[in-house]
């Protein structure tokens, strides 16, 4: 069975001190798409247990896989407090890399040297590399052979400058992705209003723009998975 690495964010505060790390839909909505087909580690800068960010349960309480993958005690539990170191992940093991959103990765994995030399190897060696939310921040520094930004000449879709205001942000992390990315050559898609689902896929590149898009970022790297 191939298998796919689910990294987290290990940051818990933002620059203004506010809690953080990964977000709750963003694991939980593409974990049960691809869980029936995949096998899924879960790794981050620090290991076991990544932070989650505690809005995020609040804002999705009634949500069925949130609730689900909170009390999931067999695998999600287990796979949380097993979660690899990344410098103990090896390329070779999996076919796919996702990046769970939540501001946590604009933090650490945006400029942690193991992060950016793993997802340079990942997209190049052809396998997929995927991002939804804030967890497209852990993509700025991949390269691709050439030591161009992967990015470079790519769509991409991320949190959007007008998401990131409206949902009071914008001094909690160091950078805009929308604004960084844009800068690396990409070229920035998003939905037609704020918080609406978004994915963008470019070769094997796939990205989506906010929670609502990570279901249907689960379904495309379901598809070219397969």
């Amino acid at each position: 069975m191939p298998s796919i690495l689910f990294v987290f964010t290990s940051a818990n505060k933002t620059l203004t001190g506010a809690q953080t790390g990964w977000y709750l839909p963003e694991a939980a909505h593409p974990y049960y798409v691809l869980a029936p087909h995949f096998n899924i580690d879960f790794a981050a800068p620090a290991g076991a247990n990544p932070p989650i960010d505690e809005s995020s349960i609040t804002a999705f309480a009634k949500d069925e896989e949130c609730i689900k993958f909170l009390n999931d005690d067999e695998t999600v539990k287990a796979k949380l407090a097993n979660a690899k170191k990344l410098s103990n992940v090896s390329v070779a093991d999996y076919d796919a890399i996702f990046y769970i959103g939540g501001h946590g990765p604009v933090l650490d994995l945006a400029s942690d040297p193991v992060n950016i030399k793993l997802a340079s190897q990942f997209y190049q060696a052809g396998k997929v590399t995927a991002a939804v939310c804030h967890g497209t921040a852990a993509l700025v520094g991949a390269v691709d052979a050439s030591g161009k930004s992967i990015f470079s000449g790519k769509g991409f879709t991320g949190f959007s400058n007008a998401e990131e205001e409206l949902a009071g942000k914008t001094k909690d992390i160091p950078f805009s992705l929308e604004d960084k990315i844009t800068e690396l050559g990409g070229n920035y898609e998003k939905a037609a209003e704020p918080w609406g689902a978004k994915v963008v896929v470019d070769g094997h590149l796939i990205t989506g723009q906010n929670p609502a898009s990570a279901g249907p970022l689960g379904h495309a790297i379901l598809k070219a998975l397969q």
